[in-house]
């Protein structure tokens, strides 16, 4: 594994990886999961990025497309072409807001939500296989850290993050 095309450069002084700080450790390991995720999905011929969307709102239906970009941290731009392709393939439908007429909001489909509930069947058992390294003993240690984390990076986003 080449660290520096994760985009933390020289790490070298950090001794070898098993010495490094628990935050440097989980930093590298979250910037992993996102690629490792999208490459499960590949694999299963659905687009990371239309898996996301869809999954997005098969949880809540009706969202702007600027809304959805700030929540998967992505370009409005690209919420468009996304759209776009899972609009062709029936999976989503643009309706304009009747709030207001300009706007126009996200809607999936039947065949969306048969989408994210097939291919989640299907990468479950990968991710299974990839989260499954914490050891019983080890859980309870593993989840107060993770969740206190989730904490602080709430309190310093302001409940922001998604």
């Amino acid at each position: 594994m080449e660290l520096r095309d994760l985009g933390f450069g020289d790490l070298t002084e950090l001794g070898p990886m098993e010495k490094w700080p628990i935050g440097r450790l989980f930093a590298v390991a979250a910037r992993m999961s996102g690629p490792v995720f999208f490459r499960m999905l590949e694999r299963h011929d659905v687009s990371p990025t239309g898996y996301l969307l869809l999954r997005m709102l098969a949880g809540q239906d009706g969202l702007r497309a600027g809304e959805a970009a700030r929540r998967l941290m992505i370009t409005p731009a690209t919420v468009t072409t996304v759209a776009d392709t899972l609009e062709r393939a029936g999976n989503l439908e643009r309706r304009r807001d009747p709030a207001d007429r300009r706007g126009v909001r996200l809607h999936i489909t039947e065949s969306g939500l048969a989408v994210v509930e097939l291919t989640g069947q299907a990468v479950a058992p990968d991710l299974r296989s990839l989260y499954d390294v914490v050891d019983e003993a080890d859980e309870p240690a593993v989840r107060r850290f993770l969740l206190r984390l989730i904490e602080r990076f709430d309190a310093l986003t302001d409940g922001n993050c998604t």
